[in-house]
């Protein structure tokens, strides 16, 4: 489509156009949270190449935040995300707010078991549930063929991946490369978090990263001593380290020895700011 990006507030008619007969051919979706960057807008560019109708999604879905985390100061700018995505190509913007999601009385939810006790559902108890609830509700709207997420959340998509599967839903993720900063920091909206020296601190996370790949590929398969490496490098830099691991790219299961089918992903606090990023170790 080409004609000008249409806002759709009401679930009602967002399910109505989905079977109508403007909503033909493929239809790629990328949900957000707004505040989008580059990384979001690479997303709607993919989407843009492969489908026929684009649909983004911007709702701050609160069931994913935990009592402690930072849902009230996460940033909200819709009215530049809007035109962020306009220029992207995306035809439809579905904006629900959260009494429509979750009306009065909402008891349903999506868990997916297993997967979501480690990593980041190890150290965010229900954030895993919340997102799978609101994926499933969100598929079930805007009916799409193809669904483009970036790999730097690389747990959240195989655990959607896995709800897919278990539950027969038509649509299917495109995995999409982590964009970064000039400097190699992966692209997140709570980077606007950090203040100017924190900001440079968090180049470390990239360079942990790259020095476990670079050891890797000198020999060294053990997994805590790539994983020691990566400590002290943090912590030079005040890093504070809420996990470092070496899973099966595909199962995400812990790895005894590093091989070839390897991802490393780690989660740390710079300042108070929680960053995630994640690297295949060829």
């Amino acid at each position: 489509m080409s004609s000008k990006m249409k806002v759709i507030q009401s679930i009602e008619e967002m399910v109505a156009l989905t079977k109508s007969d403007l909503w033909s051919g493929t239809i790629g979706f990328v949900p957000t949270m707004g505040a989008l960057h580059r990384g979001h807008i690479s997303l709607a560019e993919y989407a843009r190449k492969e489908c026929d109708i684009v649909v983004m999604s911007i709702y701050l879905n609160p069931t994913q935040f935990g009592p402690n985390e930072d849902l009230d100061n996460y940033p909200k700018t819709l009215k530049a995300d809007l035109d962020k995505a306009e220029k992207a190509g995306v035809d439809y913007v579905f904006t629900p707010t959260s009494k429509m999601m979750y009306p009065d009385g909402f008891k349903s939810w999506v868990n997916v078991e297993g997967i979501t006790d480690i990593l980041c559902g190890a150290k965010r108890p229900n954030h895993f549930r919340g997102v799978t609830t609101i994926v499933s509700k969100l598929m079930n709207i805007v009916s799409p063929d193809l669904m483009y997420m970036g790999e730097k959340d690389y747990q959240q998509i195989a655990v959607l991946n896995t709800m897919i599967s278990d539950l027969n839903f038509r649509t299917v993720i495109r995995p999409c490369p982590i964009i970064r900063e000039s400097d190699n920091l992966a692209m997140s909206s709570r980077n606007a978090y950090l203040n100017e020296d924190e900001r440079i601190r968090a180049r470390v996370l990239y360079q942990s990263l790259q020095k476990a790949r670079t050891l890797y590929k000198q020999g060294t398969a053990d997994p805590e001593i790539l994983r020691k490496s990566m400590q002290e490098l943090i912590q030079l830099h005040a890093g504070k380290i809420d996990y470092i691991e070496f899973v099966d790219r595909n199962t995400l299961d812990k790895k005894e020895t590093a091989d070839d089918n390897t991802r490393v992903i780690i989660a740390v606090f710079i300042g108070s700011t929680r960053l995630i990023d994640n690297m295949d170790l060829v």
